[in-house]
């Protein structure tokens, strides 16, 4: 072992590279190695982590997690216990302390040898609290504004008992200010004296409010990346964004630390962290949820939505918050020029679970949608012409009079915005106009099936060209169900290339939301 100090205490022989790769963990860890240890955790899904208060399930939830981590531990080990289970097997138990506090912890770790190397299958972590409890752990001020045991408990009693709920930070929750993403803006807020119906709906049929999390500045991204909290973990792409502007809520649920992450769906802000992140993402059809005590973005498109892990949660959540009956569709619609926009690897992947799906007759007939080109490119210019005078109209008076407040891409967007005159944003009311009643005819009894976004989640450290290229690709396939008021929900069914997870996306008719969910349930069920 590296410190000469550490007593091992083991009442047969240590097995053989144990104390080695537990050296090499030790060593990562205190330099913040995220790809060693990465390495030395188990693959796969059954790998768990726990640290008194959050429980990760899975490598890939447990990488997303570390890749976040803003806190580097400076701990040593003072005593190391081992206690074999066979020659393949050992628990390890390990107390520590901090120098400068002389505060003390406790490391426990099962290692197995897997195919002949030494990892962690199963770890728990007690944080150092000087003989006193230990504390909850920090926080994660990319993920979370505020949290609590619950924040905000149920209301009453209904299909969602026991359910956790993750709150996007643009809602109004009785005794909370809303932050919308920015400090300066969050320091001049006053608590609200009432609660959103949609959240109270929520609270009312069981559910409770776990805390409050992260949107990108005013919701005005699809990045989920803030300048001044931070990027919340992806645990499906470690070192990938997480998609936003409900990124917040969409790590707390991939995290696991929540069961609902309650958003809001203007230009694809549910569908994209869903896409990313390998989760369930429902945007409803336009005015199904009431969007009263909501910061607005641009509403003529805002909408309230929610993620989850499965379908069955998400048709919980619609059953309390959505009224109508489930209407099937008789048709599959397919648009190739709106496809186009997709990376290749993920369009081959698109047409590869449709036509599977369509041949198992789980998807209706597929027919192809006579959609021009010219004509998307037109209707999304009216999209993001509407969409950035309203945003001004909602936060230009406040922006103007705290310059410098905003990041630089979101402060870009708003300056942008700025420039659009009323005269232009009536013109584009009539072409989104136009191409809402086209869309309720290509849709009427169909499903459109489509990638969710243009391809998996880019790097954080991707360059400023493939970011937008992104960007770019992904609001031409999100932006028809905005356009449309159309309900749409994405299913994480398709991966890139590089195996970094992607949506598969079904929009339908205005009113079909619950069927739309019935169908996606009944996808879920075969592929898994």
């Amino acid at each position: 072992m590296s410190a000469p100090a550490l007593e091992v205490r083991c009442p047969v022989p240590v097995p053989d590279g144990l104390l080695a790769a537990f050296d090499a963990y030790e060593t990562a860890l205190l330099a913040n190695d995220v790809r060693a240890l990465d390495r030395l955790f188990a693959p796969g899904p059954d790998t768990v982590r726990g640290d008194g208060r959050v429980l990760l399930v899975g490598h890939d939830a447990i990488a997303g997690f570390r890749s976040g981590r803003r806190v580097i531990p400076t701990r040593r080990v003072a005593q190391l216990h081992v206690r074999p289970a066979g020659l393949d097997a050992a628990l390890v138990m390990a107390s520590t302390v901090e120098p400068a506090t002389g505060a003390t912890g406790l490391q426990t770790q099962l290692w197995q040898r897997i195919a002949g190397e030494w990892k962690v299958t199963a770890a728990h972590v007690t944080l150092p609290g000087g003989g006193k409890p230990a504390a909850a752990p920090p926080v994660d001020p990319a993920v979370w504004r505020v949290v609590g045991t619950p924040l905000v408990p149920a209301t009453g009693n209904g299909p969602l008992d026991g359910t956790t709920v993750a709150v996007k930070d643009l809602f109004d929750v009785a005794g909370q200010p809303v932050g919308a993403g920015n400090p300066a803006w969050l320091v001049e807020q006053e608590p609200r004296s009432t609660t959103a119906p949609a959240v109270a709906a929520l609270l009312a049929a069981g559910a409770e409010i776990t805390g409050i999390a992260r949107t990108d500045e005013f919701a005005y991204s699809l990045a989920g990346q803030n300048a001044h909290y931070g990027t919340a973990p992806n645990p499906a792409v470690p070192g990938g964004i997480g998609g936003g502007s409900s990124g917040g809520p969409a790590s707390a649920v991939a995290l696991r630390q929540v069961a609902v992450g309650l958003g809001t769906d203007t230009a694809g802000s549910i569908r994209v962290p869903a896409s990313y992140q390998g989760l369930v993402g429902v945007r409803p059809t336009y005015g199904a949820v009431s969007t009263a005590g909501m910061l607005p973005l641009a509403p003529s498109f805002d909408t309230v939505g929610w993620l989850t892990r499965e379908v069955a949660t998400a048709r919980r959540v619609a059953d309390v918050l959505l009224a109508g009956t489930a209407t099937a569709a008789h048709r599959t619609l397919v648009l190739p020029a709106v496809e186009v926009h997709a990376a290749d690897d993920v369009r081959a992947a698109c047409a590869d679970s449709r036509a599977t799906l369509a041949a198992a007759g789980i998807l209706p007939a597929t027919e192809t949608g006579d959609l021009e080109p010219r004509t998307l490119e037109t209707w999304f210019a009216a999209f993001r012409t509407v969409q950035a005078f309203e945003a001004w109209q909602a936060h230009g008076d406040w922006i103007s009079a705290h310059p410098g407040a905003l990041g630089s891409d979101v402060g870009g967007r708003f300056a942008a915005a700025a420039t659009v005159s009323a005269d232009e944003a009536d013109e584009a009311r009539g072409v989104v106009a136009e191409a809402r009643t086209r869309l309720c005819a290509l849709l009427d009894g169909a499903v459109l099936v489509l990638p969710t976004s243009r391809g998996g989640a880019p790097a954080r450290n991707a360059g400023a060209e493939v970011v937008e290229a992104e960007r770019a690709g992904t609001l031409r396939l999100t932006c028809l169900a905005g356009l449309g008021g159309l309900p749409a929900v994405s299913l994480p069914l398709l991966r890139t290339s590089d195996g970094r997870p992607a949506g598969l996306c079904l929009v339908g008719a205005t009113g079909t939301d619950l069927a739309l969910l019935d169908l996606a349930a009944t996808i879920e069920g075969t592929v898994r």
